[in-house]
C-alpha cells in the first residue's frame, strides 16, 4: 500500500516559491523573470516537431474546470508561438473524477496526449506515461515539488500548481461585521469563528455558505482531521496506516472531533442550511462576491469565478479552519497547501512527435513569457517553480503566499485514494444532511479505509 511521504517536504517547497517570488516582485513591468532558456531552446532539437515543420495535433485532459476560458486562450497563445502544433483542450466532467475519464480514454484506445491529474494519480499511470526526469524545467522546480511522482529514481509528471484551501472571507463584509478592519489574525480558535459568525448575522448578512459537493467535502474538509494529526509527516502516516489497520479510532480522536465540532458551527450558520445538499459550485463565489455571505470554505483556485462578482475590491484572504479553542493546537493558525495538480505524458498511443510538442508546450508555460502570464496572471495558480518569479496576481494566492511565508502551511493529502472524494464525501453529505449522527460518520469512514487495497 502507498504511503502518504513527502508532506513536510511540499512544505518546504512551497515556503521557497514564496520566497523566491517576493524576490523576484521587484520587476516593475510584469515581464517574465529567469534567465533560462526559452521554451523553443530548452526543448528543441533536430528531433522535434518544430524542427521538423511538421504539423502535430496534440490533447490536454484538463481537470481544474475554473480555468477552461484561461487555458483555450493560452493554446492560442502557444499556437500563434508554434504555429504547426494544433492543442485541443477535452474537459473532465464537472465533479468528475480525472483518474476515471482518463481510464476510460485508455480503455477506448484513445488517451489525450497530456493528461492534468491529482498526484495521488499519476503512479497509476506510471507504465503508460513518459519519464520526464531528463526535461529542462526540473532544474527550475523548487525543493520537492515533484518527490510524490518520483519513482525509482525517475520523475513522471510535471508540477503545475501550488494550492491551498481554508475559510475565504470577503474583507468589506467582515469590517462591517466587527465595526473597523478586521484581523484576520484574531480567528485561531472554533469559538473565535463563531463569535465572527455571529457578529457577520447581527450586521445583516449570513455568516457563510457550505458548498455541498463531494470533493470539496471528501478531498478538501475531511482530510484536514488526517493532515492536523501532528506537524511530524511520520505520525500523519501512521494515522493513515491506522485507519487501513482498523484500529483508529475516529470517535475519540481529539483533532477529528474538534473539526467536525467546526463543522457543526458551520452547518448552525449555513446560508443554505434548509436545503443543504442543494447548492452547486457556482453559487459560492456569487455569494461571497456580492458580499450576501462573509465567509466561504474553498481554495484559491475559486478567485477567477469571486472576481465576476467582486464588489469588495479584490479584498479578500484566508481563515484558517480551527479544530480546537486552544490557539496554540496545530491547524488553528496553519492553511493547508500543496503542489495540487500534475500533467502527464501519455507514451502508449502518442506518436515521438506528438510528445515533443507536448513537451514544448510545458517549456511553454515555464519560459515563455505568455506562458507564464497564463500561469500566474491569468490561471492565478501559484507557479512550483522558481525562475517564474512573477507575484501572485489575486489577493487568494497573495494570502497563501504570506501564510507559507510565515511558516503557516499544513501540507495538504495529496496521495488520498482516487475514490476517497466520492465514498468519503457522500458521508460527510449524509451528515451535512442531518441523515446520520457523527457517531455513524466516523464508522462509515473507518469502514472505508479497512477497504482501501
Amino acid at each position: 500500500m502507498k504511503k502518504f511521504k513527502g508532506v513536510q517536504g511540499i512544505a518546504a517547497s512551497l515556503l521557497l516559491v514564496s520566497v523566491v517570488t517576493a524576490c523576484g516582485s521587484n520587476s516593475s513591468n510584469g515581464e517574465a523573470g529567469g534567465s533560462s532558456p526559452s521554451a523553443s531552446e530548452a526543448s528543441g532539437g533536430s528531433g522535434s516537431a518544430s524542427a521538423s515543420g511538421k504539423e502535430v495535433k496534440i490533447t490536454l485532459l484538463n481537470s481544474k474546470g475554473e480555468i477552461q476560458t484561461q487555458l483555450e486562450d493560452a493554446v492560442k497563445a502557444f499556437h500563434e508561438d508554434n504555429p504547426n502544433i494544433t492543442l485541443e483542450i477535452q474537459t473532465v466532467p464537472a465533479g468528475g473524477s480525472p483518474f476515471e475519464r482518463a481510464s476510460t480514454l485508455y480503455a477506448s484506445g484513445n488517451p489525450p496526449t497530456m493528461i492534468m491529474l491529482d498526484t495521488g494519480d499519476v503512479e497509476k499511470f506510471k507504465d503508460r506515461i513518459l519519464d520526464l526526469s531528463g526535461e529542462k524545467w526540473m532544474a527550475d522546480t523548487v525543493p520537492n515539488a515533484t518527490d510524490l511522482t518520483t519513482y525509482d529514481g525517475k520523475n513522471y509528471a510535471f508540477p503545475l500548481a501550488i494550492e491551498g484551501y481554508g475559510f475565504i472571507y470577503n474583507k468589506a463584509v467582515l469590517d462591517q461585521a466587527v465595526g473597523g478592519s478586521f484581523d484576520p489574525s484574531a480567528i485561531t480558535t472554533t469559538t473565535a469563528l463563531e463569535n465572527l459568525f455571529k457578529q457577520i448575522e447581527a450586521s445583516g448578512k449570513k455568516a457563510l455558505v457550505i458548498s455541498p459537493m463531494d470533493w470539496s467535502l471528501g478531498a478538501h474538509y475531511l482530510p484536514l482531521a488526517y493532515a492536523g494529526q501532528s506537524k511530524d509527516s511520520a505520525e500523519v502516516d501512521k494515522f493513515v496506516e491506522s485507519l487501513k489497520a482498523g484500529t483508529a479510532d475516529l470517535a475519540n480522536n481529539k483533532v477529528f472531533n474538534g473539526l467536525m465540532d467546526t463543522f457543526d458551527v458551520m452547518m448552525k450558520y449555513n446560508l443554505d442550511q434548509k436545503d443543504p445538499l442543494s447548492g452547486v459550485y457556482e453559487r459560492g463565489p456569487e455569494v461571497l462576491g456580492k458580499g450576501e455571505v462573509g465567509i466561504w470554505f474553498m481554495g484559491n483556485w475559486a478567485w477567477p469565478q469571486i472576481s465576476g462578482f467582486d464588489t469588495a475590491g479584490g479584498q479578500y484572504g484566508f481563515l484558517p479552519v480551527p479544530i480546537s479553542n486552544n490557539p496554540d493546537d496545530y491547524g488553528n493558525q496553519e492553511i493547508s497547501s500543496a503542489v495540487s495538480k500534475r500533467i502527464v505524458l501519455d507514451k502508449e498511443k502518442s506518436s515521438p512527435e506528438q510528445q515533443e510538442a507536448a513537451k514544448k508546450f510545458l517549456n511553454w508555460i515555464v519560459y515563455e513569457q505568455k506562458g507564464q502570464d497564463f500561469l500566474v496572471n491569468k490561471a492565478n495558480i501559484i507557479p512550483a517553480f522558481k525562475n517564474i518569479t512573477l507575484p501572485a496576481a489575486d489577493p487568494l494566492g497573495k494570502s497563501i503566499q504570506d501564510y507559507i511565508a510565515r511558516g503557516k502551511s499544513e501540507p495538504s493529502m495529496s496521495l488520498l485514494p482516487a475514490d476517497h472524494w466520492s465514498k468519503v464525501g457522500a458521508s460527510m453529505q449524509k451528515y451535512l444532511a442531518k441523515q446520520g449522527d457523527r457517531a455513524s460518520l466516523a464508522k462509515e469512514i473507518e469502514e472505508y479505509w479497512k477497504s482501501v487495497k
